[in-house]
């Protein structure tokens, strides 16, 4: 691997924006990092480290990286569908959509699909014979959660040909719109108390960040804007906290009222605007820093696993403390001076067991031989939908319970491990034939 990784890096193209490879590695490791500092596990259960010492909260305002990847998300989307665009035979749009979204999910869905089937195989097998209950029903349950984000990002690249159509007619106005339509959801939520339009929210806010990836690539985020992203977004996501309904902390927590993340809120779109004007503020001096040849292969390589790492780091670090659990090795209480002692151990052993399910899932990850551009937009539109319902389903009800019939609401119908296993690999297959041109 480390001849490969010598020889991408080294053929890199020089109009190649290497801070965006940062930024997307970066974004996914703080959360992984965050995970793992936020789990307070006892022998009696699995807890939140925000919920025993709020003090820490404020730290959400640093290590809820999500809108970051999703700007750099919109413009690596932008670029892409452009690309394929200039490559289309004249009258072959709904051709060039499949073969985009299909380049775009092969990194992101061949590496999810073999972490649902192998947890559901795990999951079926332990509850065939019997197990389920403590730490392993708890892994069962959560391992799924951070699929939510795939969801996301899978309604991302589905609507990113419409919504460039949108930033190349309006511009600022089109990401204007977006994100009124946020605030207008807030304002029927909380003032006019009007029921279930907050979910419109998972939508506008997290693609009102997605569509300023689309203005920093036509080069519509200079200095100047970057700094009125990043004071504006900070000042009003303050004073949203300050003054409005909105928590301080950017990441759901157990038993709360009003969460900014589960829907997403006003004040969360707000931190993601001051979030991307901080990083693009530090464009410059990262830039020379990636010119490093030894900084740059390290970018290079973790840019290359940075999914599967994404998906099976909550597995290593359940598998850490059910090891330590097994060991009878004292897992002291939470937030109490033993257990900060304990937290590099623990940091140290989930990143070797990740290491360890990387090297085994990693080659999931690599790029499939690219095909032709052809294929069947409505085919790939269903398909795309199926994932999305499937994966953001999954992430909701998990797999324990797998042979009970437990379900979760999931734009108000039920949906079980089952099903939302289903929906999944049958959205995936539509991708791959409708990307193939095979109807």
């Amino acid at each position: 691997m480390g001849s490969s990784v010598r020889e991408l890096a080294g053929a890199t193209p020089a109009t190649r924006d290497r801070y965006v490879d940062l930024l997307r590695v970066a974004s996914l490791g703080a959360v992984v990092l965050g995970h793992w500092l936020m789990a307070a596990v006892t022998p009696d259960g699995v807890g939140n480290l925000l919920a025993v010492v709020p003090a820490l909260q404020p730290l959400t305002w640093l290590l809820q990286v999500m809108p970051v990847f999703f700007f750099v998300g919109g413009f690596s989307h932008a670029l892409s569908y452009r690309s394929l665009l200039r490559k289309r035979p004249e009258g072959s749009e709904d051709s060039v959509y499949s073969a985009f979204l299909r380049a775009r999910l092969q990194r992101l869905l061949r590496p999810t699909m073999v972490f649902v089937l192998v947890w559901g195989a795990a999951a079926l097998l332990v509850q065939l014979l019997g197990g389920g209950g403590g730490l392993t029903g708890v892994t069962l349950r959560m391992v799924t959660q951070p699929l939510w984000f795939i969801g996301i990002y899978l309604a991302m690249v589905a609507f990113t040909p419409p919504l460039l159509r949108l930033h190349e007619r309006y511009g600022w106005g089109a990401f204007a719109g977006l994100a009124g339509a946020a605030v207008a959801v807030d304002v029927l939520r909380f003032v006019a108390g009007v029921p279930y339009v907050a979910f419109l929210n998972f939508a506008f806010v997290w693609l009102a960040v997605h569509q300023l990836g689309f203005l920093r690539a036509d080069g519509r985020i200079r200095l100047r804007r970057a700094a009125l992203l990043a004071g504006g977004g900070l000042i009003a996501a303050t004073a949203l906290v300050a003054f409005g309904p909105y928590p301080l902390s950017m990441v759901g927590m157990p038993g709360e009222k009003v969460s900014n993340m589960a829907p997403p809120t006003l004040a969360l779109l707000a931190h993601g605007l001051w979030l991307v004007g901080a990083v693009e503020l530090l464009r410059a001096p990262a830039a020379r820093l990636l010119e490093r040849p030894r900084v740059w292969r390290t970018v290079v390589a973790a840019n290359g696993v940075a999914m599967t790492a994404f998906l099976w780091h909550l597995t290593a670090m359940f598998g850490v403390y059910g090891a330590l659990l097994t060991l009878d090795v004292d897992l002291p209480e939470p937030a109490s001076a033993a257990w900060w002692a304990q937290v590099p151990l623990r940091l140290a052993l989930a990143a070797a067991l990740t290491a360890a399910l990387v090297a085994a899932f990693r080659t999931f990850e690599r790029p499939a031989a690219s095909a032709p551009v052809q294929g069947h937009g409505p085919l790939a539109a269903l398909g795309a939908t199926l994932c999305l319902l499937g994966v953001l389903g999954l992430s909701m009800v998990g797999f324990n319970g797998l042979l009970d019939g437990r379900t979760a609401l999931l734009i108000a119908i039920p949906v079980s491990a089952p099903a939302a296993v289903a929906m999944t690999l049958g959205g995936w297959l539509l991708v791959e034939r409708a990307g193939r041109g095979t109807p």
